[in-house]
């Protein structure tokens, strides 16, 4: 059975950034992105719709000061609920006995001891 797993982008994701870029280089990666994306050129802005309007929200956020502190705090105050979790998690003992290298499985001892017979 597996699990699936969301992955959760950031602004700085859409814009290609580490998280301490600065406003220069936020700037700068926004104009890359949009002429990339082609914006302005109708036929690729119709296929991108969706992405550009992330591309501009990420933008509206990281170039506004005050909303891109209030932003990292969010971001900060996540990352450490995933850290607490993932402890808590890593710090729960295990209910299966783990196995050595060396333990051979009884099926595969029956059939050597018959075959040494």
């Amino acid at each position: 059975m597996t699990e699936e797993t969301a992955v959760n982008y950031t602004h700085y994701d859409y814009l290609d950034l580490a998280p301490g870029a600065s406003s220069a280089r936020i700037e700068t990666s926004y104009a890359q992105l949009l002429e990339r994306f082609g914006y302005g050129d109708t036929d690729a802005g119709q296929d991108l719709s969706g992405l550009v309007r992330m591309v501009h929200a990420a933008y509206e956020v990281l170039s506004n000061p005050d909303s891109r502190r209030k932003y990292d705090a969010t971001l900060d105050q996540e990352a450490a609920m995933a850290d607490a979790e993932l402890k808590a998690a890593l710090d729960q003992q295990p209910s299966w006995q783990p196995r050595v290298v060396q333990d051979v499985p009884v099926p595969l001892q029956s059939a050597l001891r018959a075959l040494a017979a």
